[in-house]
């Protein structure tokens, strides 16, 4: 049932007027390097939030034999974070609505040569509208929206009338696996919002992502006694030109998939990282390349990896450097399926309105080309997964940044969310 507007009114300047500290919680967010393998600190910082507004908590480490088994388990190198996954929890007095998990994830990518950014790049300046720093958008910004859309309820005497998991994960820049850890914990709800910057629009599809690595070796010697072909990076780089063709059929089977074929290239491989050799003068006898390649929603990532294990195999085979030293294919990170949000249903009817009464236009859907948590709800939980959140500049880029006044307007977005979704009581105490 659709709130009155005077609530819808109430809430949305419950929202404004704790906006600057949001503003200045999001900034403490930023400013704190929380990269791959360091994300202890931010945890704690969540944790103690959460714990200081009166919630139940849980902390809890990633099972990695529990994540091995699952199929959506992503693959876990040496370098896959040991932080904890927190999850503070909201019980009512009375479980009269529907429950929710809010999440958001902490880790973020690196964040480049610190030259390039106008600023430092976890300064967490603020010029005009924009919020600068990694992570500001991805999505920092988010995570400080999960509590502050609650914080806006309880500003006005109000908390939810059901079960209200609020998130905070690691490894969703890689893996995946903290969202997963949380579901195999046991954490489930009637439906799952997460505020990715995803320019005020809901996400209707998402593919999957593998990593891989591809790692040539060979037998150093003197430059003068090289020969044809005898160099691994060299050599690595033919490999690529073989795994680029596997991404350009993939790309050409976009037809008949309603949420990709009208998209002029959905299936995007990026060379990542390269290194190999030892000295300037020696031939190099070793080469790593680190690859992330998108798939189809449907597509396993099992059956994905096997087409390129196999390329990579064939083309090895027909070349004389590398048929004496066959390459190996490692993924060793993102092994996760997409998904597609089916059109419908009552959270995405009810995220609609909630939307209109914020941003003031009906809201649009569309299709993102990068990894998200909601996979782990949508394909394993079977719960309405909804994505949703600010406009963002230059995310996993340069100078990234978010929109002060989009944060401020999809912060209302959500707290009318939670309102109608989970329907409300007089706060407790």
């Amino acid at each position: 049932m659709a709130m009155d507007a005077d609530l819808k009114d109430r809430i949305k300047q419950a929202v404004a007027d704790g906006f600057d500290e949001q503003i200045a919680f999001t900034q403490k967010l930023v400013q704190n390097p929380s990269l791959r393998g360091h994300e202890h600190s931010i945890q704690d910082l969540l944790f103690r939030e959460l714990q200081g507004r009166g919630y139940a908590m849980d902390r809890f480490k990633m099972d990695h034999a529990a994540i091995a088994a699952h199929p959506g388990g992503s693959k876990i190198s040496e370098d896959h974070s040991d932080a904890p996954i927190v999850v503070g929890i909201h019980r009512p007095r009375s479980e009269t609505g529907r429950s929710l998990i809010l999440q958001s994830h902490l880790d973020v990518v690196p964040e480049g040569l610190h030259d390039m950014w106008s600023d430092p790049p976890f300064s967490g300046k603020i010029e005009g509208d924009w919020m600068y720093g990694r992570g500001a958008g991805d999505m920092k910004a988010g995570a400080a929206a999960n509590l502050f859309a609650l914080d806006a309820l309880r500003r006005i005497g109000l908390q939810p009338a059901a079960t209200v998991y609020v998130q905070s994960v690691v490894e969703e820049e890689s893996t995946g696996n903290g969202a997963l850890q949380t579901f195999l914990q046991g954490y489930t709800a009637d439906a799952v919002f997460i505020p990715e910057p995803e320019e005020e629009m809901l996400v209707r599809a998402n593919l999957g992502v593998l990593w891989f690595e591809i790692q040539v070796r060979g037998v150093p010697v003197h430059v003068r006694e090289m020969g044809e072909g005898a160099n691994a990076i060299d050599a690595a780089y033919r490999i690529i030109g073989a795994v680029r063709e596997v991404e350009e059929e993939w790309n050409a089977d976009k037809a008949g998939r309603p949420h990709f074929e009208n998209e002029a290239h959905p299936i995007n491989l990026n060379i990542g990282k390269i290194e190999g050799g030892d000295w300037a003068s020696s031939v190099p006898s070793w080469c790593n390349v680190d690859c992330r390649i998108g798939i189809y929603p449907g597509v396993t990532a099992e059956k994905a990896a096997a087409e390129i294990t196999e390329r990579v195999r064939v083309f090895a085979e027909a070349d004389s450097f590398l048929a004496n030293n066959p390459p190996k294919v490692v993924f060793n990170g993102f092994y996760a399926e997409g998904y597609v949000l089916e059109e419908g249903g009552e959270a995405e009817a009810v995220l609609g309105r909630a939307h209109e009464a914020a941003i003031g236009a009906p809201m649009k859907s569309f299709m993102t080309a990068g990894y998200l948590d909601t996979r782990v709800y949508a394909l394993y939980n079977d719960i309405p997964a909804l994505c949703y959140g600010p406009k963002s500049r230059n995310i996993h880029g340069i100078d990234e940044c978010v929109s002060l006044d989009s944060v401020r307007k999809i912060t209302q977005t959500m707290a009318l969310f939670i309102a109608e979704w989970c329907g409300t009581e007089a706060l407790d105490g």
